[in-house]
């Protein structure tokens, strides 16, 4: 099979097409016909080698870690799936650059008919880490005042949708007029423009100064104390971009519970890669009772393209949601 593998950490140019073995199911294994895979942030820091803390290297790597297809072989202990499925999934050892990728039945979940299979990969980072941020760390509930920083980004608008389907009123950040419109179409309530309006300024305006009772943070470093103003004392801070150093004095005095999430860290175990596939079953009946659909970016891309994907990505030159890239 073909697949396009970095032998080394550097720019976008490390990615070279190659022919290597394709892989087969064993036990609990499925193997799929990759369809299409989406570029997340971690997948640049990690060709980049800036997470070697987190990722160990282990050359060649095939990096990417969402993907979607459709299910060609299983192993004998399968169970879900048959072969012929269409399904999306994550896998945090990455893989998903190539023509095929075996992985755990339990990281795995059929993908809706109601979405093209190519637009599936855009959902399995994203919407993990919504959802085991604001459902399973936050405890969203019904009549939770929610701020999303970042409403347009590939977090942020899998985040308003979730909120929204668990009953909460949600407010969103956005840099521009268009993009506005975007979040109001996914269900928000209220929308900053953050380029016009103060923190202070829309805490009083929509919360009548109490401060919001979970503020999930997609965009990090100076954004994430800008979170602690504005999160109501004794509230909630969600954050998956935390790589940097803040003063968490504000934090102490509001009495603050903060939540990091990483989810590369959560599939490292059994029972963490088990329920990142329950997760992604919860996803698709979402999709299928349409409360949530996912925000693709206009400017998509073919595997012969990948390296104009990631400089189009780390040139940030996304206009909004998730880039594809299709394996066509």
């Amino acid at each position: 099979m073909k697949a396009i593998l970095i032998h080394q950490y550097g720019d976008s140019s490390e990615f070279k097409k190659e022919e290597i073995s394709r892989p087969k199911s064993h036990g609990n294994q499925v193997l799929v016909k990759v369809s299409a895979t989406s570029v997340n942030p971690i997948d640049i820091k990690i060709r980049k080698g800036v997470v070697q803390n987190a990722f160990q290297p282990n050359f060649p790597m095939i990096l990417h870690s969402d993907f979607s297809g459709q299910v060609i072989e299983v192993g004998e202990s399968v169970t879900k799936f048959s072969v012929g499925d269409f399904v999306f999934g994550f896998n945090a050892s990455g893989g998903a650059l190539s023509d095929f990728i075996v992985v755990e039945e339990s990281v795995l979940a059929k993908a809706s008919s109601q979405l093209p299979i190519d637009e599936a990969a855009s959902l399995p980072l994203t919407s993990i880490t919504a959802w085991e941020a604001l459902v399973d760390r936050g405890k969203v509930k019904q009549g939770d005042h929610v701020l999303v920083h970042g409403g347009t980004g590939g977090v942020g608008h899998i985040a308003i949708q979730l909120a929204k389907a668990f009953g909460a009123i949600v407010s969103t950040t956005v840099s521009s007029n268009e993009k506005a419109e975007l979040v109001k179409s996914l269900g928000a309530d209220h929308v900053i423009n953050y380029k016009e309006e103060s923190v202070d300024h829309y805490v009083n305006r929509l919360t009548g100064g109490k401060g919001f009772d979970i503020v999930f943070d997609t965009v990090g470093n100076e954004n994430l104390d800008k979170s602690f103003v504005a999160v109501k004392p004794k509230g909630t801070v969600l954050a998956i971009a935390a790589r940097s150093t803040h003063d968490l004095t504000l934090l102490h005095n509001k009495s603050l519970t903060l939540h990091v999430v990483f989810i590369m860290l959560t599939q490292k175990t059994e029972e963490g890669r088990k329920e990142h596939g329950v997760i992604l079953n919860k996803i698709t009946n979402l999709i299928e009772e349409n409360k949530l659909k996912p925000l693709i970016n206009p400017k998509t891309f073919t595997y012969d393209q990948v390296q104009e994907a990631h400089d189009y990505f780390e040139n940030n030159k996304v206009e909004y949601g998730k880039v594809i890239i299709t394996n066509s």
